[in-house]
């Protein structure tokens, strides 16, 4: 269906520069002229409304409560009725806006809108405002508020030229859009569920190995266990030894809290690493923010090809603790606050321990540290990481875990990167579609009126949050 969408026979400047050319029988309107700025009392039934980067405006339960802010007094909330057109004033940058699926309250930081006149498709025009985000229109507009951030209230919203076509064709692009962005979620999704699938196979693997409930010589249980003494370890190889980390490393190193640009180093300055920088066996060495240049360091704190990295804390409860190896380096880079670097004894291979740390019996251990850690919610207390257990095997054994590991789990790494290229891929279509079915560089009224009656809009909260969430929105 997508790939026979062709160009509208005519088209014309539109004088905006994030629009272009549009189609030459569509108008330009100012959004004063199609929206008003609603603001309705509040009912004490009204429950709160949150406009999220992704486009989804829904009531807060219906996608998660955690991780926002919370006010001791609601001041200044207004009313939300289903099918305003909700603008997040200070994300609108990131593509916070969207049509509200639910009735409620929400911030006094939300422009809630309304059509002026009939012609007007508020569906639509979230998607134009989510288009002016992603090209960067928005953040253009920004007045020096702070770094990536904007104040587009509905004043400096009202302002702007945006597309003006025919109801009927506003109806068609969305109709269009929502059908194929279903299509695109559900491979998506595919791609996501592959991809756990291989993670929770691969884990498996590993966890037999560091665990020694598989012999990798031999594809066999060893001839002989013995409890280890800890709940979650069980029982180990009876010539393994059972070890805090205290006693497998030299020392523990950890960085400073300097304030940081939210940028990356551009080769010749220093960055210092955020909490995000090791996932899953992995060092993501883009996870830095650049160094004021007169911010003096202890050199001891570079980071260096080969380093373990630690990460002790991030807003997503998966990441702390996770661990990964420095294998090259683009950028000068200094340890944070927030990033553990152990230095371990010479008979203890690093490679092994970044698969031991990344394993579940320790992430076990990180959970329970964790919940122990009163005040400290996602950090990683270092006396806790310190008193961590580990089943450790001799040196030579050591190594050959790690080499058959390296073996046994290259096939199910290779089809996960293939996966989560696919993802991005099918992330990048669904982002370019939308942008030229939006401002007309596609014609899809054919193509919408061929599809089938009787498909209801989707329902926003219906749509997984980590479909944008995870590796690709906010960044």
């Amino acid at each position: 269906m997508v790939a026979k969408l062709k160009p509208y026979s005519a088209y014309r400047d539109s004088g905006v520069p994030w629009l272009g050319e549009v189609p030459a029988h569509w108008e330009t309107n100012r959004a004063k002229g199609l929206f008003r700025k609603m603001e309705r009392p509040v009912k004490d039934s009204d429950e709160v409304i949150t406009c999220f980067r992704d486009g989804i405006v829904t009531l807060r339960k219906n996608r998660r409560v955690r991780g926002f802010t919370e006010s001791l007094k609601e001041i200044g909330y207004q009313g939300v009725l289903r099918g305003d057109l909700v603008i997040h004033a200070m994300d609108a940058f990131a593509g916070a806006a969207g049509v509200s699926d639910s009735d409620g309250k929400g911030t006094s930081v939300y422009s809630v809108c309304t059509p002026l006149i009939e012609s007007v498709d508020p569906y639509y025009y979230a998607f134009c405002v989510r288009e002016m985000a992603r090209s960067e229109w928005i953040l253009a507009l920004a007045k020096g508020i702070r770094e990536r951030s904007t104040d587009f209230r509905f004043a400096v919203f009202a302002s702007q030229i945006v597309p003006f076509p025919p109801l009927p064709e506003q109806t068609a692009i969305v109709r269009f859009l929502d059908h194929a962005d279903r299509r695109i979620q559900r491979y998506i999704h595919a791609k996501q569920k592959l991809m756990a699938l291989l993670e929770e196979q691969k884990q498996a693997i590993v966890h037999q190995a560091v665990t020694g409930q598989i012999d990798v010589r031999t594809g066999q249980p060893y001839p002989a266990y013995k409890p280890s003494g800890v709940e979650w370890l069980g029982d180990v190889p009876a010539h393994w030894e059972v070890r805090r980390l205290k006693s497998l490393v030299k020392r523990i190193d950890q960085g400073v809290s300097p304030q940081a640009d939210n940028y990356l180093a551009d080769g010749t300055a220093w960055g210092v690493l955020k909490a995000g920088c090791v996932n899953r066996g992995v060092f993501r060495e883009g996870e830095h923010k650049r160094l004021p240049p007169d911010f003096v360091f202890d050199s001891a704190l570079a980071v260096t090809t080969g380093d373990v990295l630690v990460s002790r804390a991030s807003g997503s409860a998966h990441l702390v603790g996770s661990v990964g190896r420095v294998s090259s380096l683009k950028y000068k880079l200094i340890l944070s606050d927030k990033t553990f670097r152990p230095i371990f004894k010479q008979q203890i291979d690093p490679d092994f321990m970044v698969l031991a740390m990344n394993s579940r019996y320790y992430r076990q251990q990180v959970e329970l540290a964790i919940s122990g850690a009163e005040g400290l919610a996602n950090n990683l207390p270092l006396s806790s990481l310190r008193a961590f257990h580990f089943a450790v095997p001799a040196f030579d054994e050591q190594h050959n875990i790690v080499e058959h590991l390296q073996t046994s789990t290259n096939k199910l790494s290779t089809a996960a990167t293939q996966a989560e290229r696919e993802m991005a891929l099918l992330h990048e279509y669904r982002t370019r579609l939308i942008a030229d079915v939006v401002t007309g560089k596609l014609d899809v009224r054919e193509a919408a009126a061929r599809l089938p009656d009787g498909e209801a809009k989707p329902k926003q909260s219906d749509k997984a949050q980590d479909l944008i969430d995870a590796a690709y929105a906010e960044r």
